[in-house]
């Protein structure tokens, strides 16, 4: 960490204090629990993922909607870091209220959810912008990756009290339940993201701007609408986005859903738990390689061999068995999970017009997030037609074959050519 200057690092540890939430609510522990609940108030296993399916493809078309408006006003001086304070706030306030939900509410749950899950996507657009401000375009694959990297160590951490509080509470050898220690879980998270944000939120600032003017607002819809109309301008740019919009759909739907995937498989929730925690920390040195491989052979090549290893993923997920075969399922993931979103921000900031990050990153957002509206919901529609969670999962090795045949049509930025 001594190369790195105070900027890069302090960006960097958000991925630190955010990965807490990616993994104890968005993946591991908060599925569990949502899952227990709606099972005890007489809800179908296949019933309570499309449920789950369709609150995740809500919380992102909210978000999808805002990020492009949001992004292009945050653009003026010194709005970044306050859009990024007011979601990274509101994901963290309601992912403490989570806390204080009644277990057998499964639906004031799934609504508290969303709200988290709108406060931690939304406050991504604005930290992902601020790359542009903290690095250099040939620093840029290296910082990203190393933020992933980070963010996977990072999140073992309170994965690991969480998990243990939870176990100790199953065998009984605490005085409290299952559900109580789950709450816990909730809070540690909050408690966790908001006390590893201080760094950015005091040392990262925003460099490339544009200069305020009277009537932002309407000035900002006009800069949008224009960005719209000169599309062409910015064709490798959008080609890229719209690559993005369909491979990284399928990698953010197995993030999201694969506890709930596994729960209705049979196998155990703390071997569910066992194997994400695993799947972390196998997640975070490839995640590293990535960027260093990025170095060698391009961004775009390191992409493609991340997209051809969630192809194999999604097929061999169709024959799924045993608590082995989501083992190997889980490590295939955690091997190309983390470089393939790190070097998509990475490559996609090198792309973009640095005073305008973030009206950029808020299409970068809604790519992402209208992707991640139709992952869930082909999973939750697949799922109830053919009553198979398996042929669920196996849809979306459509989406990552689209992706990269419109990749193969994406040009190049020019340090990635003088890389090759």
């Amino acid at each position: 960490m001594k190369r790195f200057s105070t900027q890069e690092k302090s960006w960097m540890m958000y991925d630190w204090a955010n990965s807490a939430y990616s993994v104890i609510i968005t993946t591991a522990v908060f599925p569990l629990y949502y899952k227990a609940a709606a099972t005890s108030a007489g809800v179908s296993a296949s019933d309570s993922t499309a449920y789950l399916g369709y609150t995740i493809a809500i919380a992102t078309f909210i978000l999808a909607m805002l990020g492009p408006i949001l992004g292009t006003i945050a653009d003026y001086e010194g709005l970044k870091k306050k859009f990024f304070t007011f979601f990274f706030s509101l994901g963290v306030v309601f992912t403490a209220i989570l806390a204080f939900i009644p277990g057998d509410q499964w639906l004031l749950l799934l609504i508290m959810y969303t709200v988290a899950a709108v406060g931690s996507a939304g406050a991504n657009v604005f930290y992902d912008a601020f790359i542009v401000d903290v690095t250099t375009e040939e620093r840029m694959n290296r910082i990203s990756a190393r933020g992933f990297g980070l963010g996977y160590i990072g999140s073992t951490i309170p994965f690991i009290i969480s998990i243990a509080i939870i176990v100790l509470a199953q065998n009984e050898l605490i005085p409290i339940a299952t559900t109580t220690a789950s709450k816990i879980a909730f809070l540690i998270t909050a408690v966790w993201w908001g006390i590893f944000s201080i760094p950015l939120l005091r040392n990262v600032k925003q460099i490339y701007f544009i200069k305020r003017e009277a009537k932002p607002v309407v000035n900002s819809f006009k800069r949008l609408g224009k960005t719209m109309k000169e599309i062409k301008k910015y064709r490798a740019l959008f080609l890229f986005l719209l690559a993005y919009f369909f491979y990284i759909d399928g990698v953010g739907t197995v993030i999201s859903m694969s506890t709930a995937y596994g729960t209705d498989l049979g196998i155990t929730s703390t071997n569910l738990l066992i194997i994400l925690f695993v799947t972390q920390v196998v997640a975070a040195p490839f995640a590293l390689l990535y960027g260093r491989l990025a170095e060698k052979f391009t961004g775009k090549k390191m992409l493609y061999v991340g997209i051809i290893v969630y192809i194999i993923v999604c097929i061999y997920a169709y024959f799924l068995e045993t608590t082995l075969d989501f083992w190997i399922l889980a490590m295939l993931v955690a091997s190309s999970q983390g470089g393939i979103q790190a070097l998509s921000r990475s490559y996609f900031a090198k792309l973009v017009p640095k005073e305008h990050s973030n009206e950029f990153f808020g299409f970068y957002n809604i790519f992402g997030k209208f992707a991640s509206i139709m992952g869930p919901l082909l999973v939750a529609v697949t799922a109830q037609v053919t009553g198979n969670s398996n042929s669920g999962v196996f849809s979306l090795v459509f989406l990552f074959i689209i992706g990269i045949i419109i990749l193969a049509f994406v040009p190049e930025p020019e340090d990635e050519k003088v890389a090759a």
